[in-house]
């Protein structure tokens, strides 16, 4: 059968964009910005979703500079006739960099298997901001998850030294235990390393109520959310990011 294969490289400087390249279904637009907003990469899945044996792979790299990477829409991950799609994002904040690594929701449909992979190597002053969300299924057509494969992995390095390593995988139907999903619709990890995250702990709790929990230790601020459906998860998303982002620079696409 035919597979979708396709990896995207971009690497931005405070003068601008320095490398951009694609190969097959992944592509990259660079919108306009207001002056002095950070600068912004839409990554687009030309194939629409992805299902077993395709591949995707994303090269995101800013030095000196502010940049946000989203994408242009929620990613699908339709049912398997076998093997695993595979999603890799390989990042890098460079010396003075702030990379903020926003996509949109990834949806997870019965029979979906998904391996997915967030490596980012920070120079020693670097930011970094990531969030990753889940949707499973769609609860407005009815739809329920009986059977799922989902691995995500994160390793986050600074200066080469390891700082952050996140698993998740969950097999078979989904855990609906009062420690795992509950009855959670959707869920997501938001990860900020900076000189000061402890300064948003309280305000994050605010918004994420009982919906989610934050910790903060070691430069690190870590929250995990989960909700009954995406709309919910997507309402308390939003307002979070605009604190994080600097001066609230939220992406146009997100909002809309």
């Amino acid at each position: 059968m035919q597979r979708t294969q396709g990896a995207a490289h971009l690497t931005c400087s405070a003068a601008g964009v320095r490398r951009w390249r694609e190969e097959g279904a992944a592509k990259i637009r660079l919108p306009t910005r207001p002056p002095g907003a950070p600068a912004e990469a839409i990554l687009i899945n030309t194939a629409g979703g992805l299902t077993g044996g395709d591949r995707l792979r994303w090269t995101i790299e800013a030095n000196d500079s502010a940049l946000i990477a989203t994408t242009q829409a929620a990613e699908k991950i339709y049912r398997s006739a076998g093997g695993e799609a595979v999603v890799a994002a390989e990042l890098k904040a460079g010396p003075g960099a702030r990379l903020f690594w926003l996509p949109q929701e990834t949806i997870l449909f019965d029979g979906a298997r998904l391996a997915r992979s967030l490596h980012a190597d920070l120079d020693g002053n670097a930011a970094f901001l990531a969030l990753e969300a889940i949707v499973f299924g769609r609860e407005a057509m009815g739809e329920s998850i009986s059977d799922l494969s989902f691995h995500d992995r994160w390793r986050i390095r600074r200066d080469g030294r390891l700082i952050f390593a996140d698993d998740i995988r969950i097999g078979g139907p989904l855990p609906r235990t009062p420690a795992t999903l509950a009855d959670a619709g959707a869920i997501a990890t938001l990860l900020l390393i900076s000189a000061d995250p402890e300064s948003h702990l309280a305000p994050l709790r605010d918004i994420f109520g009982g919906d989610g929990a934050v910790s903060a230790w070691d430069g690190k601020l870590l929250a995990r959310i989960r909700t009954k459906d995406g709309f919910a998860l997507r309402k308390l998303l939003n307002p979070a990011l605009q604190r994080l982002l600097p001066e609230g620079a939220l992406p146009a696409i997100w909002s809309s």
